[in-house]
């Protein structure tokens, strides 16, 4: 029985565009020893060319099989939903050329669906034409609420501000494709051909990757190489499996698989 690994990119295998020191060595053990796996990422916007770019740049090359995105995710739960339905997207690339990919007509009026991805290309009248269109009965989705940095200079407000003002405009919640929820953690999961015993997550952040990985009932290790610190560890009710401080300490095969 296969077992395999959903790894997430920023934080674990780089930060920004600087490769985390042994990253390259560790995604370079799982292709020599073939053990499945995928990088499975919130980000919507990059396509998964875009991403497997990305990762060549930092000396990483992997094939687009290894790439699941948020906006993948999106594309095909949509599809199951509403087969050949349409939505109005506030998004950019990726997530279109994944509505695409699974049928779904792009629309101005009237669409099944308000999706909204990150993005800097949408005006407040888009936004608001948006929440037009929910008072109406389109139904909302949203392919992550990642929060933004706060960080001075960030050029994005980030895709939960976003959608907290459509929400507060609508009065309707959006619905959350993207991890830690359990649609883009069981989509990327059947992608890879994997059962839940077999799967294992890689993350940096406890409240998305490794959250999400235990809500599934998924191995989890967390990587003290992105945003969390070990002394962040008591402010959660759950653990990962395994902690270590980057990637390169993770020796194969697992304790789990053995």
């Amino acid at each position: 029985m296969a077992k395999g690994l959903l790894i997430d990119m920023d934080g674990v295998v780089y930060g920004g565009d600087t490769l985390i020191p042994g990253a390259d060595e560790f995604i370079g053990r799982l292709l020599k020893q073939d053990v499945p796996f995928m990088f499975m990422t919130n980000n919507s916007q990059r396509t998964r060319l875009e991403a497997v770019r990305k990762l060549k740049k930092l000396g990483i090359v992997v094939d687009t099989k290894h790439i699941y995105t948020s906006a993948m995710a999106t594309g095909k739960f949509l599809a199951s939903q509403i087969p050949n339905g349409s939505a109005y997207v506030l998004g950019e690339g990726g997530l279109l050329t994944s509505l695409h990919e699974n049928g779904i007509t792009l629309v101005e009026t009237d669409p099944d669906f308000v999706v909204l991805g990150e993005g800097r290309n949408f005006t407040l009248e888009m936004v608001q034409r948006a929440v037009d269109m929910i008072l109406a009965g389109a139904k909302f989705i949203t392919t992550n609420r990642d929060p933004s940095p706060k960080k001075s200079g960030w050029a994005n407000l980030g895709i939960a501000a976003t959608t907290a003002m459509i929400e507060e405009a609508s009065g309707i919640k959006a619905f959350v494709i993207g991890k830690p929820g359990p649609v883009m953690m069981r989509s990327a999961r059947k992608a890879l051909g994997l059962e839940t015993a077999d799967t294992t997550v890689i993350g940096d952040t406890m409240d998305t990757d490794i959250q999400g990985g235990v809500q599934m009932g998924y191995k989890t290790i967390l990587t003290l190489s992105g945003i969390t610190r070990k002394e962040d560890l008591i402010k959660f009710a759950f653990k990962p499996d395994m902690v270590v401080t980057s990637v390169s300490e993770i020796k194969l095969p697992l304790p789990w698989w053995e």
